[in-house]
């Protein structure tokens, strides 16, 4: 049985994991799309979007096999307010605006993937942290004494809200 090339769309692939997954599929034969706010020029296909609006970029997820979505404003930075909403406003818009899109698409990708963040699990160094088997973190106690650093608490606050974004919008035909 050969298998065809897969078309994967990567929204916000431009950063260091979306690199390294558009290099990866690139080079095992598949179609990848990368959308992106900023203008690049890799080996593959870019195409614009900002996050937020409707646009042209839409036409790249209609008969697409596989959405990873990368957005967000790097964690990289001082954790300042300006930058701790827009890391928050980056993931939680880019994911309802492609809930919008996906659920109207007469073929919506089969697979959406969000990539979030690990930093969703406790600290813990008695034992593995997963989706399986992992705790969720923030609020970390230590005898009755909370211990977890904001930063900590915040980026576990994203991702739960992230992830609840991802889910807010019934998508029958896209296994989230």
């Amino acid at each position: 049985m050969t298998s065809r090339p897969l078309r994967i769309v990567l929204p916000g692939g431009s950063g260091q994991v979306g690199q390294m997954l558009a290099r990866h599929f690139q080079a095992q034969g598949h179609h990848v799309t990368v959308l992106t706010r900023g203008p690049y020029t890799p080996a593959w296909q870019t195409v614009h979007w900002d996050g937020e609006h409707i646009g042209p970029w839409t036409e790249t997820l209609e008969g697409a096999d596989v959405c990873i979505n990368l957005s967000g404003r790097s964690v990289n930075c001082r954790m300042n307010a300006a930058n701790r909403e827009a890391m928050y406003n980056s993931r939680i818009r880019s994911t309802r605006i492609l809930n919008e899109v996906i659920s109207g698409l007469a073929e919506p990708p089969r697979v959406w993937l969000n990539a979030s963040t690990a930093t969703i699990y406790r600290h813990a160094i008695d034992r593995p942290m997963d989706e399986a088997t992992g705790e969720l973190g923030g609020n970390e106690l230590i005898g009755k004494r909370r211990c977890a650093p904001d930063t900590w608490n915040f980026s576990v606050y994203i991702a739960k809200e992230w992830e609840a974004a991802l889910l807010e919008t019934d998508v029958p035909r896209t296994r989230k």
